[in-house]
């Protein structure tokens, strides 16, 4: 071979190599910049997600620093929190473990920052019902404090109605009061829907009327009629089918009565009478006194409230 052919062919292998060191060096070139792309690419994600979740931990802490105002609030209306308290508990204590625990890869990073998410999410929903069940508990204490001057005020006009009542029923015990044995231990209850007893019950039809008889003297004991008689807080005698005039011959002298009921009893020295009566019309509201009378005057009285 001539040295002209031998340098041909160094020449032609010398520029395959070449060729080939370039293309390599190319390839080489071209994935480096590559691999510094998506480094860059993941180290600009890695910083958004650390901001992101610095930011999402400072607005949890403002978070739960409002659930415990209101949780506060709560408590001085007498609600409820504790289910609520619990569940914040938990919270909290996830939010300290992800902001104690620092990661470096990209994965748990956002599983971080997505579970911090989860917990906004679930703290916002529970701040939102404590603040809603606040401010229905403050209507109601707002409504129970007018109501609560409301009844001051009945009740101030209640107790002048009571004590009009009571001089009433005091001028009559002392027109027709028996000295020698009375009623006592008074219960006076009235009909209401389910059968249930009660002096309170409203437009009652029928009344109940249960005292005690003691240390009935011997001169009285056997036979004796006794009556009923019901008058509202005026004195007017309560209208009834049934409803018997008499007179009463008191120590003070004779006193008309109307009795809506009356009962043959046989006295022995202690006992307990209970009487019943049904009116035509139930009964109005406002204040009643109750009579029980024997023929020798009034034995014992009491007074009872229908309510609107």
């Amino acid at each position: 071979m001539s040295d002209t052919q031998n340098s041909r062919t160094y020449a032609i292998v010398v520029t395959v190599l070449l060729l080939l060191a370039a293309g390599l060096g190319f390839f080489f070139w071209q994935k480096s910049k590559n691999y510094l792309a998506e480094n860059e690419k993941m180290e600009k994600e890695r910083v958004t997600l650390e901001a992101e979740k610095t930011q999402i931990t400072t607005s949890l802490d403002s978070m739960t620093n409002a659930y415990s105002a209101l949780r506060t609030e709560n408590e001085s209306l007498q609600g409820r929190v504790a289910t609520s308290a619990q569940q914040v508990q938990q919270k909290e204590a996830v939010i300290r473990q992800i902001k104690a625990t620092s990661v470096k890869d990209l994965e748990s990073l956002r599983a971080q920052v997505e579970e911090l998410k989860k917990t906004k999410i679930e703290l916002e929903t529970i701040i939102t019902g404590l603040r809603l069940e606040n401010e229905q508990l403050r209507a109601q204490v707002e409504q129970l404090t007018s109501d609560n001057a409301q009844l001051k005020g009945a009740n101030t006009d209640l107790t002048g109605q009571v004590q009009d009542l009571a001089k009433q029923l005091e001028a009559q015990i002392k027109k027709t009061q028996s000295a020698t044995f009375k009623a006592t231990s008074f219960s006076v209850q009235c009909e209401r829907r389910g059968d249930k007893l009660t002096t309170r019950a409203k437009k009652a039809r029928e009344i109940f009327v249960s005292f005690d008889l003691a240390d009935v003297p011997q001169a009285y004991q056997g036979e004796q009629k006794l009556y009923m008689a019901m008058t509202n807080d005026q004195g007017v005698p309560v209208m009834s089918k049934n409803q018997v005039k008499t007179t009463i011959h008191a120590p003070a002298g004779p006193v008309e009565i109307t009795a809506q009921e009356t009962k043959d009893v046989n006295l022995t020295a202690v006992q307990r009478v209970t009487f019943g009566h049904k009116f035509d019309e139930r009964l109005k509201t406002g204040n009643y006194v109750v009579g029980i009378y024997c023929d020798k005057g009034l034995l014992g009285s009491a007074t009872f409230k229908l309510g609107k």
